[in-house]
């Protein structure tokens, strides 16, 4: 008898936690007229099944590194989240949920990374939490692999999503889920909200296929829970999934959108808008909620969550424990995970990183970049990552490591396939989980396909390097479906992508110093496919490594104590059709400036003294790009004219191309003259 009142007693008390879930996150978008209720209402029971169950974390430290990652890919739902982090005791007091969406709170309108404790990392762009997520589990596979002896599992944990219709419908996590198929990520658990509505109203609209079938062609292990709310089937179909160590979990729930709501339950009116006062007031009185206050919690729900935070405790001491005894017995080891962890680089890292004479043939930069890349990655182990299917193109592949893959989770390459949105996504993944530094390598033309994560990665400071080869109408007969003319520009206008476009192999080698260098932002570095010199500028090792910092540097001036006429300045492989410029140009009576601006964000960062100092004010100033001129005219003051790309390229050898756009030496100091008269006249 006791037995069963005790067990009586239990259920209670998880109803009455999930109650406390649904009204709180119902109460956060009522106040602030503001949100999206159906989610947390119809998928409460679920997360409070893994947070109470499963989930390893620990609200007094939620930057332990072997805690389970909890991702909200559908991140519209994150009152529910919210809520969870409040209730188990993260730093996130009351007055914050209170102030949902407002100015200033740490609870925006979507999960966002280092805003809020306890949120892993940003969502609400549908998909790409469920990518980052692979990401995730890729990193701790990685991480295993490399630092896990013996009885000793200093990494173990898992990776679990909520996530929605719409990020099923989202093409980046099909990419994403056929690849974690592919890689057996055994710790990855998807739980999937299947409540079949979305905005325009039921998801048969558009969405009819069989998604269990889906994922298991994926390569899944698969289940299905008809209902929601059953706490103890919810239970066990998470303990099935987390016996399944060979195939990633996917597991189907069906949810009420709007759960409870008597005239909004299993409408599209329950998902992104505020119930009203009158639904809440007759929702309250169905599951017998107090009406007032608003933000009721009971002090037996929280207490009950507040045991979630000794339980977090205990792990973590306990792991903390399991990890001294690691490190007795393995000290090496164990210095180098504290290391990765928290983000610091090898000592001397950079020491005998690839110089480059004028003396040697011409090379393209995507070679250098594949020298320096390899160079590097003898010396920092965690550097890991892998191309769309174009490792030999672009040279990305670091040839003393293995593949990574199921037999062989050391591996350092990644191969994403043809997935350039999900590469990007994963690559975010990769970066949050921490103790890696991902990079990842396609055309740069195909960086259109990558922009939705590159702009994550930029508003998260994520330390993630993109390899973009074949940079302009130079590479060539693939024509110009695979030339980029806007992309530059494009990258640019992403707040915090760092875009660096080297002009010559040890520019290429000082680009890859910054970019391993910078951990507080995405790096872009633009590489040609075809051959260019090797600079003769005197600015080897780190003296070019500091100019290439700074953006932009003087790299051929006139001679000293004469005024220039004029300055040129260009990116990348037209930094030498600047200096076959400048020679005739002084040829000719003009006396020309040579300016190598391998980056304009790094460039912005310079003192005033120092820019007026390279670019000096008033001095008339020709910009050499081979893309778009658009931004280069309003970004940068006394710009007078500029030799681009203003239409799409053509398929011919590149330097045909080149030479028939205009990018020869006559045309570009024909262009000079004419505006210098212009100017004058």
């Amino acid at each position: 008898v006791d037995k069963r009142a005790k067990i009586v007693t239990t259920h209670q008390l998880d109803e009455l936690c999930v109650k406390t879930l649904r009204f709180l996150a119902a109460d956060m978008v009522e106040q602030a007229q503001s949100g999206h209720p159906g989610l947390p209402l119809g998928s409460a029971a679920m997360a409070y099944t893994l947070w109470s169950r499963f989930l390893r974390f620990n609200p007094r430290d939620p930057h332990w590194p072997d805690r389970d990652r909890f991702v909200l890919s559908a991140g519209h739902g994150c009152a529910l989240l919210y809520a969870l982090l409040h209730l188990t005791g993260f730093d996130l007091p009351m007055e914050e949920l209170k102030r949902f969406r407002q100015w200033g709170s740490r609870t925006p309108g979507h999960p966002e990374y280092g805003k809020t404790p306890g949120v892993e990392v940003t969502t609400g762009p549908l998909g790409q939490g469920f990518a980052n997520a692979v990401g995730m589990a890729i990193a701790e596979t990685m991480l295993t692999a490399r630092f896990n002896h013996g009885a000793y599992p200093v990494v173990n944990h898992h990776t679990y999503v909520l996530a929605s219709d719409g990020d099923l419908m989202e093409g980046v996590a099909s990419e994403a889920a056929s690849l974690a198929g592919h890689l057996k990520l055994g710790k990855l658990i998807v739980l999937y909200a299947d409540n079949r509505i979305s905005i325009e109203g039921s998801t048969s609209l558009a969405f009819s296929e069989n998604r269990l079938g889906r994922f298991a062609a994926y390569g899944w292990h698969v289940q299905q829970v008809k209902n929601g709310n059953d706490i103890h089937a919810l239970e066990a179909a998470i303990t099935a999934a987390r016996v399944i160590t060979d195939r990633p979990s996917f597991i189907a729930v069906h949810t009420h959108i709007g759960f409870g709501s008597p005239h909004k339950q299993d409408t599209a009116s329950a998902h992104g808008a505020p119930l009203g006062e009158d639904e809440i007031r007759l929702m309250k009185e169905h599951f017998d909620w107090p009406l007032e206050p608003r933000f009721h919690v009971p002090e037996e729900a929280l207490a009950q969550f507040r045991l979630l935070q000794e339980r977090g405790a205990s792990e973590q001491t306990y792991w903390e424990s399991d990890r001294i005894a690691w490190s007795l017995d393995y000290p090496e080891d164990a210095l180098e995970f504290q290391r990765v962890i928290a983000g610091n680089l090898p000592d001397d890292w950079d020491v005998g990183l690839p110089v480059f004479a004028a003396s040697d043939a011409p090379i393209a930069t995507r070679v250098a970049s594949g020298k320096a890349l390899n160079a590097i990655a003898g010396r920092i182990p965690e550097l890991a990552g892998g191309s769309a299917d174009l490792a030999p193109s672009t040279h990305s592949r670091i040839e003393s490591s293995a593949d990574f893959e199921a037999a062989s989770p050391g591996g350092r390459n990644l191969h994403f396939g043809v997935r350039e949105h999900a590469m990007g996504a994963i690559l975010n993944g990769m970066a949050v989980h921490r103790g890696l530094i991902p990079y990842g390598a396609t055309f740069l033309v195909f960086s259109d396909y990558m922009r939705p994560p590159m702009r994550l990665a930029a508003m998260n400071h994520l330390p993630v390097i993109y390899i973009f080869t074949h940079d302009s109408i130079g590479m060539g007969e693939d024509g110009p479906t695979h030339q980029p003319v806007e992309h530059l520009l494009a990258l640019r206008a992403i707040p915090g992508l760092i875009v660096i476009r080297p002009a010559d192999a040890n520019e290429t080698v000082a680009a890859w110093r910054v970019a391993i260098g910078h951990s507080g932002a995405p790096i872009a570095l633009v590489l040609t496919r075809q051959r260019v010199p090797v600079l003769d500028s005197g600015l080897i090792n780190h003296g070019l490594a500091n100019s290439v910092a700074h953006g932009a540097y003087v790299l051929a001036d006139i001679p000293t104590g004469e005024a220039p006429d004029l300055t040129l300045v260009a990116t990348g492989s037209e930094v030498h059709l600047a200096l076959a410029a400048h020679v005739q140009l002084l040829g000719e009576g003009l006396r020309a400036r040579v300016v190598s601006m391998p980056s304009w964000q790094l460039w912005q960062e310079q003192t005033p003294t120092y820019r007026a100092q390279v670019l000096p004010p008033g001095l008339a100033c020709f910009a050499v790009e081979a893309g778009v001129s658009l931004g280069w005219r309003p970004y940068f003051d006394g710009v007078t004219d500029v030799l681009g790309v203003d239409h799409f390229g053509a398929s011919a050898p590149g330097e045909t191309v080149m030479r028939e756009y205009g990018f020869s030496v006559d045309n570009l100091c024909q262009r000079v003259h004419d505006a210098l008269s212009r100017r004058r006249g």
